[in-house]
């Protein structure tokens, strides 16, 4: 019979200590929206706010209680009781009170230096105004977490004070002692030794909660579990003030995936990439590529040696199966990925996957566009087009006759004025658009959507979502080009993908990146149709010679 896991509590501050993360706010709605996503991975708790510190997360307790969590408790954020004042008086324990939060945390000071200098009570004072804001909650039915607040640092400078912290709390009721690493510059070799020489003295279970000042946010977090610490608080994806709270999908994954601890829900696991991409979506940031486990290229391979291993062995190169936790293998084509890396990426749509002469030929188109300047590692889209062509596989979806743009400013003028003209030819018919647009990308999009909407009426389901551009040096030239980089939405499909386009003008530059991106829904669309209707996909021309 198997021995059960041990349970580690996930105590989730996205919704508080992560909105003081540098241009983070998110509104009500925002917030709401976050806490449903975070139950539904399976979170234990979820901090809402300080009730007494703005109207909107006052009024976000109250709002949260209509969202029939099913798995996680809400807890609202609050200090202790101020100085020279009594618990029941206090605005903001009644303000904790009145939120009607299940769970109550509060924060209290156990570094000495603290209470001294900054507080300016006596040490007594400050273990009163622990112990009885904490009594004065758990007798009114709430479940109370005590923060210690600095505790690694108040540890180090007073332990014999620091620990009379937590008895404080813990006589009070608190069910659980959190201690924080506040200022997040402990080695986890710190947290490890602290968290030993306490644990014979208190009962209460322990918590941990720590920053990423040094980096080490993870590891000081994971060293306190292995000590004894059955709670982890932190945001998710480590947003939060100055260098960020430790990470809760780093976090839940190396719990569940390396020390085989039991969190989050039976699927939670599972979902973690897509609750980490949701919550950067809905506060409006832009995802690291390379955070680990959820990131965009967390399991991504360039490298030829590392493509061919992992097609063969996947642990070759990667740690965990990205299934275990919701995100997927990406091989990134460049020069360095070899044939390998083609085979992998198109070998199966495309029918190469068994002809290495074909995968060699790609690869030297390949090469040759890079030395123009292309880089295809998040243009997928354009390096699919560009292996259609070399394969004959590709066919126009329109002539163009030519485009031109025109931009306007003068002094009656707060802002430029742009437009686009296009003409093209489609299925022998003649369109001619003129479209404006929030500068000439925005208007060349909206004049070429105008010229293609009668012909193909998908096109209004593709989005551009992202544009990038770069100044470059081209290795085979002394003449400096841009590229452009897109990234677009299919919103019947909800694919994204990226294009490339690489010009010295960059407006140029950017319709070679758009009619890519264009196209490549085009072809997406056609292929989608073709397989609904049970047609099999015609036979490969003769490759161009050359």
């Amino acid at each position: 019979m198997s021995t059960p896991r041990q349970r580690i509590e996930i105590y989730d501050t996205t919704l508080r200590d992560g909105t003081q993360s540098h241009n983070v706010s998110p509104s009500l709605n925002d917030k709401l929206m976050i806490a449903a996503k975070l139950d539904s991975l399976g979170i234990d708790y979820i901090e809402g706010g300080y009730p007494l510190s703005n109207a909107r997360d006052a009024a976000f307790f109250h709002e949260v209680r209509h969202l029939k969590l099913s798995h996680a408790k809400v807890a609202a954020f609050g200090m202790t009781r101020h100085r020279g004042t009594k618990a029941d008086k206090d605005e903001g324990l009644k303000a904790l009170l009145d939120s009607e939060a299940p769970v109550i945390t509060i924060v209290g000071k156990t570094w000495d230096m603290q209470v001294r200098d900054v507080m300016q009570v006596s040490e007594q004072e400050n273990l009163d105004m622990i112990a009885e804001s904490v009594e004065f909650l758990v007798r009114r039915g709430r479940e109370v977490l005590y923060d210690a607040e600095h505790f690694f640092d108040g540890w180090a400078d007073n332990p014999d004070y620091a620990l009379k912290t937590l008895l404080a709390a813990q006589e009070a009721g608190t069910s659980c002692l959190v201690l924080c690493d506040t200022n997040g510059g402990c080695l986890p070799e710190q947290i490890g030794k602290a968290i030993d020489a306490i644990r014979p003295h208190v009962r209460t279970k322990l918590g941990i909660h720590t920053h990423n000042d040094a980096g080490l946010a993870v590891a000081n977090a994971l060293t306190a579990i292995q000590h004894g610490a059955v709670h982890a608080q932190g945001t998710i994806n480590g947003i939060g003030e100055r260098c960020g709270n430790v990470d809760l999908t780093t976090v839940a994954a190396n719990l569940a995936v390396k020390m085989n601890m039991d969190v989050l829900s039976a699927d939670g696991l599972k979902r973690l990439t897509e609750v980490s991409r949701y919550v950067y979506e809905v506060l409006n940031l832009v995802p690291p590529d390379n955070q680990p486990y959820v990131g965009p290229f967390a399991f991504a391979h360039k490298g030829g040696m590392h493509v061919h291993a992992i097609r063969r062995v996947s642990r070759s190169y990667e740690h965990v199966d990205p299934v275990l936790v919701g995100n997927e293998r990406r091989v990134l084509i460049s020069e360095l990925s070899g044939a390998s890396g083609v085979a992998e990426k198109i070998g199966r749509k495309l029918d190469v996957a068994h002809d290495k002469q074909l995968q060699r030929r790609l690869l030297k188109r390949l090469q040759e566009c890079e030395e123009q300047g292309y880089v295809y590692e998040s243009a997928e889209a354009s390096f699919e087009l560009l292996c259609r062509k070399e394969l004959g596989l590709h066919h126009p979806f329109w002539e163009l006759d030519h485009w031109r743009a025109v931009a306007l400013r003068s002094s009656q003028l707060q802002e430029p004025d742009t437009e686009v003209i296009v003409r093209l030819r489609i299925n022998g018919t003649q369109e001619h658009h003129v479209a404006g647009g929030h500068g000439p990308v925005d208007a060349m999009a909206n004049a070429l959507m105008k010229a293609l909407r009668p012909h193909y009426p998908e096109v209004d389901q593709v989005r551009l979502i992202d544009y990038k551009v770069r100044v470059i040096n081209a290795r085979a030239a002394t003449a400096a080009r841009v590229r452009v980089t897109i990234e677009f939405r299919n919103e019947t499909t909800h694919d994204i993908y990226g294009t490339v386009g690489v010009s010295e003008n960059i407006i140029e530059a950017s319709w070679i990146a758009l009619v890519d991106g264009i196209e490549y829904s085009l072809i997406s669309h056609e292929e989608m149709a073709r397989a609904k209707g049970g047609k099999k996909a015609g036979k490969r021309k003769k490759p161009r010679s050359g």
